[in-house]
């Protein structure tokens, strides 16, 4: 910044700042100085007396980045003032409007002033349309160049990773070094990274390590904690301390991130280890990072070190909670079974809660068998979301385990007659490239016959080894027979079952759920591993649950 100023002193000493060549110039200067020089600017800009195509571009590309409701608004500017967007136009704005999800006729006008062939603008165009979750309309576009570039297959690739479309991105990556003929950049890997993530697929992430470290690739920071995040949502986070610890530079983000995966994978202490030598390392933890560390205090009950860490906050950090940081010690209390003290925490709270908060202490209310308090929380969760299908259905839980069965009906007949439906729960693991995915109660898969027979006769054997089913949040006061078949086909039993058809020599088994296991299916789970001595990994909702030898990593504290 010092150096534009003195181009602007030496320009107005010389008597040239109102020249258009020299305020050009000092126009461009600013703008490469963004965002820190966007007022100067804009006050040059101002003093310019006919901008022309290069000042405006100039201008909408140093806000695209920081402030791209600026950008946008200069774009409106420039087609008021007449003057004619180009090629080099485009691509910011649709930068801009990426960020802002908006732009969907942006498309129709570029066609429309010809500049609908240009690389640049297609690249900024699959973006967009990424941004807006335009899966079609950004293939479209690719599916049309002529040529395509590092950039144009980057962007594609991560379209499809952002939009959960992770065997797509997979796929067009390895189509990329067939035909493209192109060496992937990091901008590139983080997106094979994130398709990877997305999908647990813990054989694809190795195989992506293990390429990166073929062709060279220098393991950034941001590569390097990416790698760090993909094999703990692979399930692995050993594999997440091995890369830790093979980068030379770290910041707060790859502390955080390895943080965070210990406490999704249950292994609290050691998390709190990690943060403490995040610290001893001279490195100021965010809000995300104590966000990490009351998660996996409050996974591992550990109360006390919760409560210094959410008080350190302020006191040691001069930093505000969030309400993140109130949410997790309401549910650090509620898991420990201490609901007084979470409702009382919650009373004198100086942010609103808001409904994921009351959610939380319902959450923790059912799981304590509290009704009294359930009900309480379930009033303000409706004053705030009244809709949300999982309230009633926790609601509706514990009454079923206090076996009062009208309250538990009239709760599902609420749900009908509000047209609330109840989200399906569904489970799905890989192979190789293949996706399976188990819908419960539901014949959605090709071999669902054969998968829920040699399930019912795994579930006969367990049971002489003294598994029982946990009935108590049936639908219904039906009968027990009833109510354990509604409990026998659930997704994650049904991908087990599949699992241990299909994969005779597998020694681990990795599920993907999208809802929290139930209780039931813990336990069916723990003696699954123990039965046929398979370690089974299961990513639930909320975190990871590592069942083997007839145990859980939760040590069923979840």
């Amino acid at each position: 910044m010092n150096n534009v100023y003195k181009l602007h002193v030496r320009l107005i000493k010389t008597g040239l700042q109102n020249d258009p060549v020299s305020l050009r110039r000092l126009l461009l200067s600013f703008a490469a100085a963004a965002p820190a020089s966007l007022p100067h600017a804009h006050s040059v800009f101002a003093r310019v007396p006919f901008p022309d195509t290069f000042a405006y571009n100039t201008l909408i590309r140093a806000h695209a980045h920081s402030s791209p409701s600026h950008s946008v608004s200069l774009f409106s500017a420039m087609r008021r003032d007449g003057v004619s967007p180009d090629n080099f136009t485009f691509p910011f704005v649709l930068k801009a409007c990426a960020r802002l999800h908006i732009g969907h006729d942006a498309h129709a006008l570029i066609i429309k002033l010809g500049l609908g062939s240009d690389i640049y603008v297609q690249n900024g165009l699959i973006s967009l349309y990424g941004s807006l979750g335009s899966v079609a309309g950004a293939f479209d576009v690719f599916d049309e160049m002529p040529e395509r570039d590092l950039v144009s297959w980057s962007s594609m690739i991560s379209c499809f990773a952002n939009n959960n479309f992770g065997y797509e991105a997979l796929g067009l990556f390895q189509y990329m070094q067939l035909v493209g003929n192109l060496k992937p950049d990091e901008v590139t890997m983080l997106s094979v990274i994130s398709a990877v993530s997305s999908l647990g697929a813990l054989e694809l992430g190795k195989w992506v390590d293990a390429y990166i470290s073929r062709t060279g690739l220098k393991r950034t920071v941001s590569l390097g904690t990416a790698l760090i995040d993909m094999y703990s949502r692979c399930g692995s986070v050993d594999d997440s301390i091995k890369i830790f610890n093979a980068i030379p530079v770290k910041n707060v983000l790859t502390w955080t991130v390895l943080i965070n995966g210990l406490a999704v994978h249950g292994r609290s202490e050691e998390a709190l280890k990690v943060f403490h030598e995040m610290k001893n390392a001279g490195l100021k933890p965010d809000h995300i990072t104590f966000n990490g560390v009351l998660v996996a205090c409050s996974h591992g009950g550990l109360v006390d070190d919760g409560w210094r860490v959410f008080e350190s906050i302020k006191s040691d950090y001069g930093m505000e909670p969030t309400v993140e940081h109130y949410g997790c010690i309401v549910d650090l209390l509620g898991r420990a079974g201490l609901l007084n003290k979470a409702f009382e925490f919650v009373d004198t709270m100086p942010i609103k809660p808001n409904a994921v908060i009351w959610r939380t202490l319902l959450g923790a209310c059912v799981k304590h068998n509290d009704l009294k308090l359930s009900e309480k929380a379930k009033v303000k969760i409706h004053e705030l979301d009244p809709n949300h299908d999982g309230d009633y259905v926790l609601l509706s839980n514990v009454y079923g385990q206090v076996g009062k069965w009208d309250e538990k009906a009239n709760v599902r007949n609420s749900m009908r007659e509000k047209k609330v439906g109840k989200k399906p729960g569904y489970s799905f693991l890989n192979e190789g490239d293949m996706l399976h995915e188990f819908v419960s109660g539901d014949d959605f898969h090709p071999k669902s016959n054969e998968i829920k027979r040699f399930l019912v006769s795994i579930i006969d054997d367990l049971r002489l080894d003294g598994y029982t089913f946990f009935t108590c949040n049936a639908l219904h006061d039906v009968e027990d027979e009833e109510k354990e078949q509604s409990l026998s086909f659930h997704s994650e039993k049904l991908a087990v079952a599949f699992a241990l058809l299909r994969f005779k020599d597998r020694r681990t088994i990795r599920v993907i759920k999208n809802l929290r296991i139930c209780y039931d299916c813990h336990c069916f789970m723990k003696h699954v591993s123990n039965k046929f001595d398979r370690e089974i990994v299961v990513r639930d909702r909320n975190r990871f649950h590592h069942f083997s030898k007839g145990s859980c990593s939760c040590k069923d504290y979840w």
